[in-house]
């Protein structure tokens, strides 16, 4: 792709260091990022920044220099406040070093640190599930991501459930768990603003949103994934194959799409949906679709059935919709 197109164009509102462990990098080289971004591209004064941490990686002396180097929000993969819960999800930390983790956070100048928590892990209860959110709470983070435990093909969690050796959750309790999180949360404070995401005032992921939204992002490294334009593309994942390929001054792409218009406007039901819902108006001006008008018995039949609600001409999902999200989403043309 032709990669100085941004640098005439959009002003960057958010910068995402995500995926496997950026923590590990020294403060020095996440401040030389920023700098060669800076120095490439306009990066808007206010922008949201984002670390993505994990206890067992930073001190508060390093917590310290990320802030100064330029990072303003801290993402950060808990997990659990159980130790036998992380050393099942095979984590490097402990309880007590994540919460120390969040302190430390606090101390180095951060007033944006989000939480990433699982739940729906096996032999799981309420209760237990509970005192994980509690704990939470007495940390006051800014923004939590609560997400349901996924057996992933490939992983040892798959062998374990394959070798009948972990038993997962039955989908009733998940529900259960889920439904109870959201109510939890926004009786905390929280503002449900995707199935998973949850933030205080103000404190919504505005990378994550850009991403529902539509917006272009461009993005850097093994297996990296960018939007521009209606052009989705994604970088080869193997890390020598990626070094050489831009040594030898080649883009190190693995593959590519053209969006059409039925795809675009298939995701952007999906990722409203999702989120924080359609505004019907902005999506019949984009796609020339009257959705209320074409699916106005779905509609109706959604919100009667309380999946769904109607907000000044959004129309998006409940808490109880959520639950069943990838169906609704099948259920629209």
């Amino acid at each position: 792709m032709r990669a100085e197109e941004p640098r005439f164009h959009e002003t960057i509102e958010t910068i995402f260091f995500g995926g496997g462990t950026p923590s590990l990098l020294h403060p020095s080289e996440i401040e030389k990022i920023l700098n060669l971004l800076a120095s490439r591209f306009p990066v808007h004064a206010n922008a949201e920044i984002t670390l993505e941490t994990n206890p067992g990686t930073v001190d508060k002396q390093k917590l310290k220099s990320f802030h100064s180097a330029g990072i303003n929000r801290i993402s950060m993969g808990i997990q659990s406040f159980h130790d036998d819960d992380l050393k099942f999800l095979t984590r490097i930390h402990t309880a007590s070093e994540a919460k120390q983790c969040v302190l430390d956070s606090y101390a180095a100048g951060f007033k944006n640190v989000s939480f990433d928590l699982i739940f729906s892990l096996p032999h799981q209860s309420l209760q237990r599930w509970k005192s994980i959110l509690d704990q939470a709470m007495e940390l006051q983070p800014a923004h939590i991501s609560c997400y349901s435990l996924i057996v992933e093909p490939g992983t040892p969690l798959y062998t374990m459930v394959q070798l009948n050796q972990v038993t997962p959750l039955d989908s009733e309790h998940d529900a259960e768990l889920y439904e109870w999180t959201i109510d939890f949360l926004t009786s905390h404070g929280f503002e449900q603003y995707e199935v998973s995401n949850f933030a205080k005032p103000d404190f919504k992921c505005r990378h994550n949103i850009n991403y529902w939204n539509h917006t272009n992002y461009l993005s850097f490294g093994p297996s990296a994934h960018s939007f521009w334009k209606n052009e989705r593309w994604w970088n080869v994942s193997n890390i020598a194959e990626y070094i050489e390929q831009l040594q030898n001054h080649r883009l190190p792409l693995s593959g590519g799409e053209h969006l059409s218009e039925t795809t675009l406007m298939e995701e952007a039901i999906f990722l409203g949906l999702r989120s924080e819902g359609i505004d019907l108006e902005e999506f019949r001006l984009r796609f020339a679709r009257d959705l209320s008008t074409e699916n106005s018995s779905s509609i109706s039949s959604l919100i009667q059935k309380g999946l769904a609600r109607m907000d000044n001409g959004i129309f998006r999902l409940t808490a109880k919709g959520y639950l069943v999200c990838d169906d609704i989403c099948q259920s629209f043309p």
